[in-house]
This record gives C-alpha cells, sequence and structure tokens, in this order.
C-alpha cells in the first residue's frame, strides 16, 4: 500500500518521495506529519495527499458524490484488499462489473480517488485475468483499461493489453 501511495503522489503531481511507515501484520500504511500525530491507513492518508495536491474533487463534487466514493473507497480496503481467494475475486468482479454496466467511472461521471484506488488494487488482478475472463466482465474491463490510460495514472504499472476485436464472430 506505501508503494500505491508513491504512486498517487506522483499521479496528483505531488513530487513528496515521501517514506511511508507501516503498522501491524496488514503493513497498514503510517504517514508521519510535520506537525501533529501520524496518520494512519490508505484512504486517509490519500484524501490528505488530494487535499495537499489541492485537488478536491478527486473526492467528489456533490454530498452525494462524496459518499459514493468514500463507499468505493471502504469497499477497496475492506473487500479488496482482503481478497484471498479466486472465489473472493470473482465476487469482486462480478460486484463492479453490475456497478459499471451503466457508469464511466465508480462514482458516476466523474474521475475520483476511487476510480484511482481501486485501479491501483485491482491491478495485480487484471494482470492474470484471461482473455475470456477479461470478457465475461467486459463492464470491468472497459473501465479499467480506460482509467489505465487516464493522464499520469499507470505510472511505472504494466500495461494491462485488452483485445478491441472480437477474433471470431456469430456472423458468416
Amino acid at each position: 500500500m506505501a508503494a500505491e501511495l508513491a504512486l498517487l503522489e506522483g499521479t496528483l503531481g505531488l513530487r513528496n518521495g515521501t517514506k511511508y511507515g507501516v503498522q501491524g501484520e496488514r503493513q497498514i500504511p503510517v504517514l508521519q506529519t510535520n506537525n501533529g500525530p501520524g496518520l494512519t491507513g490508505l484512504i486517509t492518508i490519500a484524501a490528505h495527499l488530494v487535499k495537499q495536491a489541492k485537488k478536491e474533487q478527486l473526492l467528489g463534487s456533490t454530498a452525494e458524490e462524496k459518499a459514493v466514493v468514500q463507499q468505493w473507497l471502504e469497499y477497496r480496503v475492506t473487500r479488496v484488499d482482503r481478497c484471498s481467494s479466486k472465489e473472493d475475486t470473482r465476487t469482486i468482479l462480478k460486484d463492479l462489473n453490475t456497478h459499471l454496466e451503466d457508469k464511466v467511472y465508480l462514482a458516476g461521471n466523474s474521475f475520483t480517488l476511487a476510480d484511482i484506488l481501486m485501479y491501483y488494487g485491482l491491478h495485480h488482478v487484471m494482470v492474470d485475468l484471461t482473455v475470456q475472463e477479461k470478457e465475461k466482465y467486459l463492464n470491468v474491463s472497459r473501465w479499467f483499461n480506460h482509467i489505465q490510460h487516464y493522464p499520469g495514472v499507470q505510472q511505472q504499472l504494466s500495461n494491462v493489453v485488452f483485445i478491441k476485436n472480437r477474433l471470431y464472430t456469430n456472423a458468416h
């Protein structure tokens, strides 16, 4: 997670090169601030970085959008980060696929911190999916491909390839 926070800094245009500590067996990130107690947890530190970069729109612009962003950030930490089996992964991809059926981004029509952190959290999953699995979760694949091409998000993460045209069609 500390590596993700470093990626987020780059995405936000912050060039702090901040060193993050970790605590506990779950390796929860900790940021020691200059004045006051340290900040603990992925969501807390990420929101702090967004505010530091003066990009509060990434946290949502309306009360409802802010709540939806928060909901997906919590989903990321409570479900995606605790995913321990193929079955968990399938459930997460199915949930996301259904949610993204009529949306461009997780919070609706705006790119937010939820999209960035979900992209980072799912990258290792998407890299390992077969072509057939990517087609099964078409809405997740569309969303993921869109986010990985969003300026500044991907950075040094590997590009996940999605086949644009199906090799075989039903037309004869």
